[in-house]
């Protein structure tokens, strides 16, 4: 799920795939709120899922692959 997400990034929200680590946060990259929400979105769509995270507080790559792996799983 992590190699998913890092796909995604580098190209919907054209960011460096080398940049990116479990440890990022999405702030450090540059991503806002709504980048996150509506990544979100895509890979619920995607998977089939739904991911609430609502009550999570998850705030890096690796957190949110997690996650996803979580409810995919």
């Amino acid at each position: 799920m992590y190699e998913k997400l890092v796909s995604y990034a580098a190209k919907q929200l054209d960011l460096d795939a080398s940049e990116i680590t479990p440890e990022s946060t999405f702030e450090s990259l540059g991503i806002d709120s709504l980048d996150v929400v509506e990544m979100i979105m895509d890979l619920e769509s995607e998977l089939g899922i739904e991911l609430d995270l609502e009550d999570q507080r998850i705030t890096t790559f690796g957190e949110l692959a997690e996650f996803i792996d979580t409810k995919v799983n």
